[in-house]
C-alpha cells in the first residue's frame, strides 16, 4: 500500500488520518463510525447548476464525455458548490457501450438512441469487448481528478447489464420495455448472450476507472424496477452479480442503485455490493430490514422535495436522516438524480443541514 492521498489509497480499506480512505463517504460505505452522515447527489454534476448549462451550451452530451479537461471540471463543479463528501465522475452509462463499437447518440429530450437495436446473436457479436485504450478519456480524466480533489473521494460508475440491455434493445428510453421483456421472455439464450456480454464491457470499463484512482462506484440498474422479483432473480441478477463479484479484489466499495426497485431490494442485496442506494419509495429503515443489517444503505430523499418551501425540506432531511440510523451505515442522497429545475441553493442548503444534524448527533454520542 501506497501512501498518496489519491482514490488509490482507498483499495485496501486503510484507516490512516487523511485521504479518501478515511473520509466520511468512504467509512460509512464500509459501516464505520463516521463524523457526520456524508452526502452526495445523483446528477449533482449536471443540469440543475448554470456553471454547467454555460459550459454545455455547444457541446454535445457525448463528447463532453469524451473530453479529460471538460470532464473534470464538470466533476469539481458541485464540490465547489455544494461542499458535497464526494464527487462523482461525469459522464453517461452508454458511454463504454459506444466505446464496443454500438452506433448511438444521446438526443437532447430524449436520451440514448440506438442506431441498430439488437435483434440476433449476430447483432450480440457486435458489441466488442473493451480495454483501457477504448475509454482512454475516461482513465485521463479520473486521473486528473483524484489529483484535483485530494481527500474527496471519487465515485467512478457504469450501468448494470440490464437498463443497458433495455436501451440496446429498445432502441432508447422506454415506458413499457415492452420489446425487452419479450426478447427476455421469448429468447431467453439470446437475452442471456447480450446481458452476458454487456457484464463483461461493464466491469472491464469500471475496472479502468478503479485503476485510475476512484474511491468507490456504482453500478446504476435505473430500470430494474420494471420487473418482478422472480423475473430479476432469473433474468437480471445473475449479470449483476458477475459486475460486483468480479470487483471483490479490487478493494473498493461498491454500490447498487435501483429505481423503483422496493420489492427487489433483498434480491439486490444478494448481486455483492457493499451499500444498497433506495429510492425515495420505501423508507429507510424498511429498506434496511429487506437489505439485511450486513450492508450500508443510500438515499432517499424524493428529488421532488427540493422543490417545495424550505420549511418542507428541512422536515425531511430529518425524517431520512432518522430512519437512516436502522442501518448499519449511511450515505445521504436523493432517491433518484437532481431534477433540472432545481434551486442549486437548495442543494447546499441541504448538505450544511446534513452536515450540522448528524455531527450533533454524533457529539451526543
Amino acid at each position: 500500500m501506497t501512501t498518496d492521498t489519491t482514490g488509490t489509497a482507498a483499495r485496501d480499506g486503510d484507516s490512516r488520518p487523511g485521504g479518501p480512505a478515511d473520509s466520511p463517504f468512504i467509512r460509512a460505505c464500509r459501516r464505520r463510525p463516521v463524523p457526520h452522515t456524508p452526502v452526495w447527489f445523483m446528477r449533482q454534476a449536471g443540469r440543475s447548476l448554470p456553471e454547467y448549462r454555460e459550459i454545455r451550451a455547444s457541446v454535445p452530451m457525448l463528447e463532453s464525455c469524451r473530453r479529460p479537461e471538460l470532464v473534470t471540471e464538470i466533476t469539481l463543479q458541485p464540490v465547489r458548490r455544494h461542499g458535497v463528501d464526494a464527487a462523482i465522475l461525469f459522464s453517461d452509462i452508454v458511454v463504454p457501450v459506444a466505446a464496443a463499437g454500438i452506433d448511438l447518440d444521446i438526443v437532447p429530450g430524449t436520451g440514448p438512441v440506438v442506431a441498430e437495436p439488437i435483434r440476433t446473436a449476430a447483432d450480440v457479436e457486435r458489441i466488442r469487448r473493451i480495454t483501457r485504450d477504448d475509454v482512454s478519456y475516461v482513465d485521463e480524466a479520473v486521473r486528473q481528478l483524484v489529483v484535483e480533489l485530494g481527500d474527496t473521494p471519487l465515485i467512478g460508475f457504469a450501468g448494470a447489464p440490464f437498463t443497458l440491455a433495455s436501451y440496446l434493445v429498445e432502441g432508447g428510453p422506454s415506458r413499457t420495455h415492452a420489446k425487452t421483456k419479450a426478447l427476455m421472455y421469448g429468447d431467453p439464450e439470446l437475452w442471456h448472450a447480450l446481458c452476458a456480454r454487456l457484464a463483461e464491457v461493464t466491469l472491464a470499463f469500471l475496472r479502468v476507472q478503479i485503476e485510475a484512482g476512484v474511491s468507490a462506484v456504482q453500478l446504476f440498474d435505473s430500470w430494474a424496477g420494471a420487473l418482478s422479483e422472480a423475473d430479476y432473480r432469473r433474468f437480471v441478477l445473475p449479470h449483476s452479480t458477475t459486475v460486483l463479484s468480479g470487483l471483490v479484489d479490487a478493494g473498493v466499495p461498491r454500490i447498487h442503485f435501483g429505481v423503483g426497485t422496493a420489492e427487489l431490494l433483498g434480491a439486490m442485496g444478494e448481486a455483492g455490493a457493499d451499500v444498497v442506494g433506495v429510492d425515495w419509495r420505501t423508507p429507510l429503515d424498511v429498506a434496511t430490514g429487506r437489505i439485511g443489517a450486513d450492508k450500508a444503505v443510500q438515499g432517499n430523499l424524493d428529488p421532488c422535495v427540493l422543490l417545495a418551501p424550505w420549511p418542507v425540506v428541512e422536515a425531511e432531511v430529518r425524517r431520512i436522516l432518522e430512519q437512516g440510523r436502522a442501518a448499519p451505515g449511511h450515505v445521504f442522497n436523493l432517491g433518484h438524480g437532481v431534477l433540472p429545475e432545481t434551486d442549486p441553493e437548495v442543494l447546499t442548503r441541504v448538505v450544511a443541514l446534513v452536515h450540522e444534524l448528524s455531527s450533533r448527533r454524533a457529539d451526543q454520542g
